[in-house]
């Protein structure tokens, strides 16, 4: 490690020497030479000028301002006054002394993290390499401009796949500025309405206002945003007045494919997006059921990305009603594959194969049962799973009324991958839960289930997920009579059905392509979503189509597509982290998180109505409120190498 890494990270915890590992990482690997951002400065490379990155540095903290406080508005068009006069060649010592101090007083008394966080870069580069900076007050002479990179993120845009800009939504919202609020949710996420409803929430888990009292309602707030949208309070963003004569292929209209089409769209390309359903969502609509996703909500999201010049086609499948081939003579010069996981997971039991009545793949069970149909008949259910797909089969067959719904998993609640609230709204639809309980064999008579034969387990060591392994106790089988059975322990991709042999699989079925751009080894082929990641979660397939958009378009524009400092940045910034789960508040919380209203349990069950009913627009401005802003900045000095900005 360089010394002049030490001097500013000074690693001396686990995560301090993780955050060097990456840095040195960067410097061996990227485009970045040097990183000014919240938590300090990073000299990769001695010749970096530290004291145009520090210029850079305070100019992108003058042009994020919001300006809504005194101190940041003044405070930092004064920084970077100084750090112009300096670069100038005019600068003095005591410029250098009004930096520093000008600095710390605008994060003693800032409103956002754009001026809190300033004092720490600027006091570590002074504090470390002051000598630099008085060499050139003495010298006299204008500072040669450099080549920078520059991101702003904040502990809840980092951890949305998309990058969703949070702040800036909230902002609009607090301010009843719903159009400027819309089109900073659109500029990153296409599906709005489906994010506000069945997102993961990785922004909140990431929130800092946790750290006081209760993370911001983020998703509810994107709902609210889509549903004033839905209501015509908010006009859609219009397509471009011309498109360009190159045309892209999508392949599968589920959220990756939607989203790689609307980018598209947004970036003057038409797109032909084919897909097998008769209706667009792919899992969004057939996996998740009504309650939680309406269909009307899709409907109009998949709208919006005809609206951007896109053409839907149902009811057509890659591999068995055309094929690559065929699309490149029909003048398609790309093709972005966003075909899902749409099959089921076997769950390793015997007889699951046996072709019994009544034993449906929870894949399947959420399939027909959004077609309106009755999939299973019968009072009691066995469901066994523990992420969402199996909260939502049990969920579903309390609605269509089975009295006795079980579901079994073979970890405890604390392991369970599905969203905690969730699994609260199951347990309060009076679905019974019965943990470290794995299936052994499913008993039938005359063809029909009627029950299945358990194993009782208990947690050992932790496996490659993290979590303790469950162990069979021996001698602890027992049998539960059902008359249904529903597995919902994964799913599968079937990228291997709509490709030629030759495009390159992994042994688990997905597609490769590059990391950072999505193309796939044929050039032309890009893939994103759950087809190359495995089932994961809508926001990271939204995202996917969204980046590969932006490379397809770079690939059809050159003939090439290559990731540029930008991503590099990003992805450095994500690998230091932004979030700090232990930080800890000078103050305790003084507001409480404004909640969505939800219908009552046992009104629930009777019916597939959406259960929760949205914010009302005075509890969203209060909840927008609540948004602390805590963006931060970062600025990157480029290599010569690096050709893009």
């Amino acid at each position: 490690m360089s010394q002049s890494i030490l001097k500013t990270w000074q690693p001396a915890s686990e995560k301090d020497d993780h955050a060097a590992a990456a840095l040195e990482r960067a410097a061996r690997q990227g485009p970045v030479r040097a990183l000014m951002g919240s938590q300090g400065v990073a000299v990769l490379d001695p010749a970096v000028n530290l004291v145009d990155l520090t210029r850079a540095y305070v100019e992108l903290a003058r042009d994020m301002s919001c300006g809504q406080c005194f101190p940041c508005r003044l405070g930092t068009a004064q920084l970077a006054s100084i750090m112009a006069r300096i670069c100038g060649g005019q600068g003095s010592r005591e410029d250098l002394a009004r930096l520093e101090t000008l600095a710390q007083r605008i994060s003693d008394t800032a409103r956002c993290d754009i001026g809190r966080t300033l004092a720490k870069p600027i006091g570590d580069v002074l504090a470390a390499h002051r000598d630099v900076f008085l060499a050139a007050v003495k010298a006299g002479r204008a500072v040669e401009k450099g080549r920078y990179q520059t991101l702003v993120t904040a502990p809840c845009i980092n951890a949305c796949p998309s990058h969703v800009d949070v702040p800036a939504y909230l902002e609009g919202i607090r301010l009843d500025r719903w159009d400027q609020a819309m089109a900073a949710v659109r500029r990153d996420c296409p599906m709005p309405g489906t994010i506000g409803r069945v997102c993961v929430r990785p922004c909140e888990a990431n929130c800092r206002r946790s750290r006081l009292d209760q993370p911001l309602a983020i998703r509810a707030l994107k709902r609210f945003l889509a549903d004033r949208e839905m209501e015509g309070a908010i006009t859609p963003p219009e397509a471009p007045a011309q498109f360009k004569q190159e045309k892209v292929a999508v392949v599968g209209a589920g959220p990756a494919g939607l989203s790689c089409a609307y980018y598209l769209g947004r970036l003057g390309y038409r797109t032909t997006v084919f897909e097998t359903q008769e209706s667009p969502g792919g899992m969004a609509a057939f996996g998740i059921p009504s309650y939680r996703l309406p269909r009307s909500v899709l409907a109009f999201e998949a709208s919006q990305v005809e609206r951007m010049g896109a053409e839907i086609r149902y009811g057509v499948t890659l591999g068995r009603d055309l094929s690559l081939e065929d699309l490149g003579q029909q003048g398609y010069q790309a093709v972005f594959l966003g075909v899902g996981a749409p099959e089921a997971s076997a769950m390793r039991c015997e007889g699951e194969d046996a072709g019994y009545q009544c034993f449906m793949t929870g894949v399947e069970f959420l399939a027909q049962a959004a077609r309106g149909q009755q999939p299973l008949q019968g009072d009691k259910m066995l469901v066994i799973g523990g992420g969402n797909v199996a909260m939502d089969c049990v969920r579903t067959a309390r609605r269509l009324g089975f009295g006795q719904v079980n579901l079994l998993y073979r970890r405890t609640e604390a392991e369970m991958p599905a969203d905690p609230l969730e699994i609260k709204e199951a347990q309060e639809e009076g679905v019974e839960f019965h943990y470290l309980v794995a299936p052994v064999k499913v008993l039938a008579s005359q063809g029909k289930v009627t029950g299945l034969q358990c194993l009782r387990m208990e947690l050992g060591e932790p496996d490659d997920s993290g979590r303790r392994r469950p162990v069979p106790v021996k001698g602890s089988e027992f049998v539960l009579e059902c008359e249904a059975i529903v597995p919902a322990v994964g799913q599968v991709c079937v990228v291997d059905c709509v490709l030629p042999d030759e495009n390159k699989l992994t042994p688990w079925k997905t597609l490769v392509v590059d990391q950072d751009t999505f193309q796939s080894g044929d050039h032309r082929v890009f893939g994103g979503g759950d087809c190359v990641t495995g089932p994961a979660t809508l926001i990271g397939a939204l995202a996917a189509g969204k980046k590969a958009a932006g490379f397809i378009a770079q690939y059809l524009e050159q003939g090439s597509c290559a990731a540029g400092p930008r991503e590099a940045l990003e992805s450095l910034v994500r690998e230091l982290g932004v979030y700090d789960p232990e930080e800890e508040f000078p103050f305790p919380g003084l507001s409480e998180r404004e909640e969505p209203g939800v219908l009552d349990p046992q009104e629930r069950v009777r019916g597939f109505d959406e259960v929760e009913s949205g914010l009302e627009p005075a509890q969203a401005r209060a909840e927008a409120d609540r948004c602390l802003r805590c963006y931060r900045i970062a600025v990157a000095a480029l290599g010569p190498a690096a050709s893009r900005s």
